[in-house]
This record gives structure tokens, sequence and C-alpha cells, in this order.
């Protein structure tokens, strides 16, 4: 079940089982990823979230660094996502101790994979804060959007992953 307590929305949001549409962004520290790539190796989290250097991102991303080992002991894969630069995100990172998981730009074109995701804000300009996990065969099995002040739930995150393994 997804929260939803927002509503300024480009698109409609994605479901639960619907299909997650694949892209390639740069990220700051891999290059460029694909999320199609993933299909059949790993789930994957899309975390999209407004911009770098803010309070509440500055609290949500560090966040996954903490228990980025439990990710992966799942075979999960992180990615953070914002329509920030390379080197906005290369400077946040850095102010923030490194990340060892991808941040992608969703920079150019502005916010192109936020829409195609139904997150894009268009009254700010920036990704709602939405969490996706998307199991190994590329369908979405759970979908957290909060509003901007709110953090996602790790704990329900982690629930959710270790329900896909059983």
């Amino acid at each position: 079940m997804s929260r939803d307590t927002s509503s300024q929305v480009g698109q409609p949001l994605l479901k639960e089982g619907d299909p997650a549409p694949d892209f390639t962004l740069p990220t700051h520290n891999e290059g460029e990823l694909n999320l199609a790539w993933y299909q059949g190796r790993q789930n994957v989290v899309l975390a999209f979230y407004p911009g770098d250097f803010t309070p509440v991102c500055s609290a949500q991303i560090p966040a996954y660094q903490d228990v980025l080992e439990r990710f992966e002991q799942l075979n999960t894969k992180v990615l953070g996502i914002s329509v920030d630069s390379l080197a906005v995100h290369d400077a946040w990172a850095k102010s923030m101790g490194g990340l060892a998981y991808p941040l992608m730009s969703d920079f150019y074109p502005h916010g192109e994979v936020a829409k195609k995701y139904g997150v894009f804000d268009e009254k700010w300009g920036v990704a709602q804060r939405v969490v996706f996990l998307i199991d190994k065969k590329g369908i979405i099995r759970y979908i957290e959007r909060t509003m901007f002040s709110d953090l996602p739930s790790n704990d329900e995150l982690f629930r959710r992953i270790e329900a896909l393994e059983e």
C-alpha cells in the first residue's frame, strides 16, 4: 500500500504492479547507469528526492548510506535521483563524507525521469520525495510518497524488500 500525502504532480504516479520505466542517467560516482541492467540481478530502490543540500534530503540520503550493508545483504541496489547536476551531487556527497551508492542526475532534459515516474513537481521544478521498490523482474512492488518535509520509512522499505525474498 502506498502512502500518498502529496498532490502536485505533473503526471499520474505509477502504481504497485506496474513495470518500472527504463532510463539511463549519469551518476556522481559510477558513470551512466541503466535501470534495465539490474533486471534478473538485483532489486532496486529508486529514491527520488527534491534537492541536494536541503534539510530533509540531508537526513534521508545519508540514512541509506548508514544501512547500505543491509541493502546489499538483501541483494538490493539503492539509487538516489534528483534534478541536481552531477557537480552538485559530487559536492554534496563529499560534504557528507562520501556516498558509496550513486546519486543520479535527472538534470537534463530537466526532470525527464521524474516525469516518467509521475513524481515531477511542476510548481517547484523538482522531484517529489517518492521511494520505489522495484523487484528483479522490473516490477514496482512498493511506493512510498511523502510530503517534502517528511522522511520515508526505512523500516517499511526493509519489510517490503524482505517479503520479496520469501
